[in-house]
């Protein structure tokens, strides 16, 4: 099967978003299936609001209608809701082409977070966005549930998986580091709730990996904390293996992917009992769910670390990828006229 996958997210970008994609990508391929991404590669950009290092297209429609009508794919995946996947939705309807999409990220938390905007006015837009999709692809259960409450039909579980061979227990000799070890990897940003994890006052060292635009002022406020930038996909295992807790402070977080690989190192994690962790932590056995996060560090470091790596053993892509194409639509089913095509992008 010929697929395409239209993203404003891939490399060089380092997201749970792109890597997320590019384990999907690789298990399509590996199974037989040609799979084209089309992205913002050597298209004119400009800085994404907020995230100066995420560059967004500039007017790609003519480039996905290139792109997509040489390709001549049996499946249209739409994986992200910003300039790219705006062209491809408006490409599909004024076709008369089904589509999927996938819903990664809860915007509306973030830039309520950041601006204050009401999350209302967000996902009345997302709502229009996704409405023609034949499948809306979330990650979790807990997910699902929250966008059918906020009037999202046709939602579909896709979810995620670890690569267990890269993520596996090794030992570490960092004799050196105070203990315990609290890790910290992802976007050093507002909406990740960073701060709640930087103010816990615990005895031990804390370590954030990632960049983002709250970096430099966080490093001023908390000098005790080690920031080490971000860091390869590739390159994570050992930093997730020298760690003796894995905190999670996010609330806004679909599924969370470094979860699941800290967990396959067998480092347990340490969560608010919200959506995303709630579906990838076993709390008791995988790791703490306990609305006060210093709590659940504590509680966190009585886990036995084989307990942890053996709950990480149930997240598959190859699984993962079959619910991926078992959702995909035929890209060739005629739509209603009466859907007006989406704006100008």
């Amino acid at each position: 099967m010929r697929i395409a996958i239209v993203t404003d997210a891939w490399m060089p970008q380092i997201n749970g978003v792109v890597n997320t994609l590019k384990a999907t990508v690789q298990c399509l391929r590996n199974s037989g299936h040609e799979v084209k991404i089309v992205s913002a590669e050597h298209l004119p950009t400009f800085a994404c609001p907020g995230y100066p290092e995420i560059r967004l297209a500039c007017k790609p429609y003519a480039s996905v209608s290139i792109a997509l009508d040489a390709w001549q794919p049996d499946c249209i995946h739409i994986a992200t809701e910003g300039p790219m996947g705006l062209a491809a939705r408006r490409y599909c309807i004024k076709r008369g082409l089904d589509f999927t999409t996938s819903y990664h990220t809860r915007f509306p938390e973030y830039l309520h977070a950041r601006s204050r905007l009401p999350p209302a006015l967000l996902y009345r837009w997302l709502r229009w966005f996704h409405s023609r999709s034949g499948a809306i692809m979330v990650a979790t259960p807990a997910m699902k549930k929250l966008l059918e409450q906020r009037g999202f039909e046709r939602v579909a579980i896709w979810g995620r998986g670890v690569d267990t061979e890269r993520f596996q227990p090794e030992p570490q000799d960092f004799s050196c580091i105070r203990r315990p070890l609290y890790l910290y990897v992802g976007r050093v940003a507002v909406e990740k709730n960073i701060e709640d994890f930087l103010r816990i006052d615990m005895p031990g060292s804390k370590w954030v990996i990632g960049d983002g635009p709250m970096r430099e002022e966080l490093e001023r406020r908390y000098p005790q904390v080690r920031f080490l930038g971000a860091k390869p996909h590739a390159e994570l295992a050992p930093y997730y293996n020298c760690a003796d807790v894995f905190v999670f402070p996010s609330r806004t977080d679909t599924f969370g992917l470094v979860m699941a690989e800290a967990m396959a190192c067998g480092v347990p994690v340490a969560a608010y009992p919200v959506e995303g962790p709630v579906d990838v932590v076993a709390h008791g056995l995988s790791g703490i769910l306990h609305q006060d996060l210093t709590r659940a560090c504590f509680d966190a470091l009585k886990l036995r670390r084989a307990d942890v790596r053996q709950h990480a053993l149930r997240f598959s892509w190859h699984a993962a990828t079959e619910q991926f194409l078992a959702h995909l639509r035929p890209a060739r089913r005629i739509v209603p006229a009466r859907y007006a095509a989406s704006p100008t992008i």
